[in-house]
């Protein structure tokens, strides 16, 4: 069978869009191991990430406070075409607006996104250490002194 030259070019076309919209190894999925509750080991500081679509995780960090749950961060983790995109909305900060940051590094194991022009925290990290154990760390620069936390934080079952 012979095409006609614009059949040939739609077809060309809508085979490009196709796969423009539909990366063929999105990073969203390398960060599949953060799905799950994870609890700070050394405070009673939680965070639970699920999947949502293909596209997207949802997640919170949140404290317990006898029979209270007290969510102080609401977090998207997006697939975009120029990679993934870590939104978090903190509770009494930002004008309780989300602040983007950016991929900056994904892998299989860990997770690094950043945003220069935010205050506090200019990047943030996520490090699995074995299938139950991550390192989770915020920091920034200013000038020329870098703060950082760290949250050892293992995986509940």
């Amino acid at each position: 069978m012979k095409l006609k030259p614009i059949s040939m070019l739609t077809f060309t076309f809508m085979l490009a869009l196709c796969s423009w919209n539909n990366p063929q190894n999105p990073d969203i999925d390398k960060a599949s191991w953060l799905a799950g509750t994870w609890q700070n080991k050394s405070e009673k500081m939680f965070e639970t990430w699920k999947k949502v679509s293909d596209t997207e995780f949802a997640g919170k960090s949140y404290m317990l406070r006898k029979n209270d749950t007290l969510v102080f961060e609401t977090i998207r983790l997006i697939q975009k075409l120029e990679g993934l995109a870590y939104i978090p909305k903190v509770r009494n900060q930002n004008k309780n607006q989300p602040v983007e940051f950016l991929q900056k590094k994904v892998t299989e194991t860990e997770l690094v996104f950043e945003n220069p022009k935010h205050d506090f925290p200019q990047v943030i990290a996520y490090k699995l250490i074995n299938p139950d154990s991550l390192v989770a760390e915020i920091s920034a620069s200013k000038n020329g002194k870098v703060r950082k936390q760290t949250f050892a934080m293992k995986r509940l079952k």
